[in-house]
């Protein structure tokens, strides 16, 4: 067949008298710029029609969302030569004391939590509690929390503590409390994906992210708050705030991982991104967010959006922090067949001036207000004594078209094909042009051949970033009003850290910069970013909470 309609245009012509359709096939070819002679389209007129009777006995089969696809996204591309070997990492610790008050801990980093943690001078029941009660107090001003696991939080802390007192300390993060995104299925909790129609559905599966972080020791307080099915900032309990200034959004959709940790509800939490969802909130939160490169850790558990897109991340307060959470998340547990077991290299004294280390004129030259906190953050690395060097990033000329919305469009409206078809997405809280709903609807107009060709030339569009990337340690982008960095990173794959610069000038809201590294090299560039970090102030910064 030279021609595919999707399933939505053909219900709606072939639900119409027979007597219609053929001239509505006619009009449909102009949608999808084709031009079809009147003997082409009398013949593929009766094949249109059981490939409609096809989709309905599809649709007479249960689809959950947790069913993947059985093709994969690779980042890799062929001839491509990846580190194997696992250095072992040594974690250098922050000695600190415990404080007065046992409220100053709200913001300190997870390196000194876990120091006082390990050293015994402060007990993780004790964390626990203190962490538990700011949610509960500030929670309801942020609208970022969904629920508290109160009762699983107690019970992970008591055993943390008996276990540090046994002398079985199993690192860093043992004992230390944190928050998950809700979109990550725990057995015992609720669900919700921040959409009304989810907001009771429990699923007794445990995610592998939190997993991880329970074999590690770690705590888990709460559920924050994501945009319904991970848009923005949006959910079916309100819209998460900014707590720098609470008449703003937090952006989203790990909206509420990002809000609470820079609020102090939480050391950290985690994330999920498939196109900004965990760099554009710790911007405008302030907070540091790896976005890890696409397979770096299982999804399993997790709610599916973008099965070649999705991926998992921390939302921290610090560079150092995301390296600690994220060696304890990384890896596969085989059930996300994207996802890869390679080594997490990270090393605190690598000596960053010896990195090649490049900054995306292109983007920057779009930013023609050089007193922005972009600019800032070149000048603060020269005047370390780091050579930064000129180079053109990928744009609009190797990214001619809006691949993004084509790719995830579709994927995502698979991924909820009941809500559309079955009318469940008028109970989302947004309705509007840009929210998912019209989104969904508007995917189903997507011929399956442009989807795959769109898909052919993400493949060119990796071998265009490659080409760049492979020729750096790291390449320093605006998060935000240089170019389509998001976009383009987030379809090659490769990862991002972004860390708060300051503050925006007219706003007086948070801003912040990328680092965009190698596939699986997320080490060197948390490595680079807390080196600017150990320049600037930026991150120890935070709101009145």
């Amino acid at each position: 067949m030279k021609f595919t309609l999707s399933l939505i245009l053909f219900v709606s012509f072939f639900t119409n008298s027979f007597s219609q359709s053929r001239s509505d096939l006619e009009s449909a070819t102009r949608i999808f710029d084709l031009q079809f002679t009147s003997q082409e389209l009398d013949t593929l007129y009766s094949d249109v029609i059981d490939n409609v009777a096809n989709y309905k006995a599809m649709h007479r089969l249960s689809l959950p969302n947790q069913v993947p696809l059985s093709l994969w996204q690779n980042p890799v591309l062929p001839g491509m030569q990846l580190n194997n070997i696992q250095k072992p990492i040594v974690w250098p610790e922050e000695k600190v004391k415990r404080p007065a008050q046992l409220k100053d801990l709200a913001f300190y980093s997870v390196g000194q939590l876990g120091y006082l943690l390990k050293t015994r001078q402060v007990s993780s029941l004790e964390l626990t509690q203190l962490f538990i009660q700011r949610i509960r107090e500030f929670g309801p001003q942020l609208q970022c929390v969904i629920s508290i696991t109160e009762d699983i939080a107690l019970q992970q802390a008591n055993k943390a503590d008996q276990e540090i007192k046994q002398g079985k300390y199993k690192g860093p993060l043992h004992g230390i409390p944190y928050g998950l995104k809700d979109l990550f299925a725990v057995k015992g909790t609720k669900t919700t994906w921040g959409a009304a129609p989810f907001k009771n559905q429990e699923i007794q599966e445990d995610a592998y992210v939190y997993q991880r972080l329970r074999d590690a020791g770690a705590v888990l307080v709460a559920k924050f708050t994501l945009g319904a099915l991970a848009m923005g900032d949006y959910w079916f309990g309100g819209r998460t705030k900014n707590p720098w200034n609470l008449n703003y959004g937090s952006s989203g959709s790990s909206a509420g991982s990002a809000s609470a940790t820079v609020a102090g509800l939480v050391p950290f939490a985690i994330g999920t991104e498939t196109w900004g969802s965990i760099v554009s909130p710790s911007t405008t939160c302030g907070a540091t967010g790896l976005r890890p490169t696409f397979g770096r850790v299982s999804r399993s558990g997790a709610m599916a959006l973008s099965y070649s897109l999705d991926k998992i991340g921390p939302i921290c307060r610090s560079a150092t922090d995301a390296a600690i959470v994220f060696q304890a998340i990384h890896g596969t547990d085989g059930k996300d067949l994207a996802a890869v077991q390679m080594p997490f290299n990270y090393s605190a004294n690598q000596p960053v001036k010896k990195l090649k280390i490049g900054y995306a004129k292109n983007y920057f030259d779009k930013i023609t207000d050089t007193t922005r906190n972009e600019w800032k953050v070149l000048q603060a690395f020269k005047k370390s004594g780091v050579e930064l060097i000129p180079v053109d990033f990928p744009d609009e000329k190797v990214y001619p078209v809006n691949l993004m919305d084509i790719i995830i469009g579709a994927e995502c409206a698979a991924q909820f094909d009941d809500l559309t078809r079955l009318n469940i997405d008028d109970q989302l809280t947004r309705q509007g042009k840009n929210d998912w709903p019209n989104q969904f609807r508007t995917s189903r107009f997507t011929p399956a051949v442009e989807y795959i060709n769109a898909q052919r030339h993400r493949y060119l569009l990796m071998q265009g970033v490659n080409e760049v990337m492979t020729k750096f340690d790291a390449i320093i982008c605006p998060s935000r009003g240089g170019g389509n960095q998001s976009a383009i990173t987030n379809l090659t794959g490769h990862p991002v850290v972004c860390v708060p610069t300051g503050f925006d000038a007219k706003l007086n809201l948070p801003t912040g910069i990328s680092f965009v590294g190698n596939l699986y090299d997320e080490g060197t560039i948390l490595r680079i970013a807390a080196y600017y970090q150990s320049l600037t102030p930026h991150e120890e910064k935070h709101p009145t909470f």
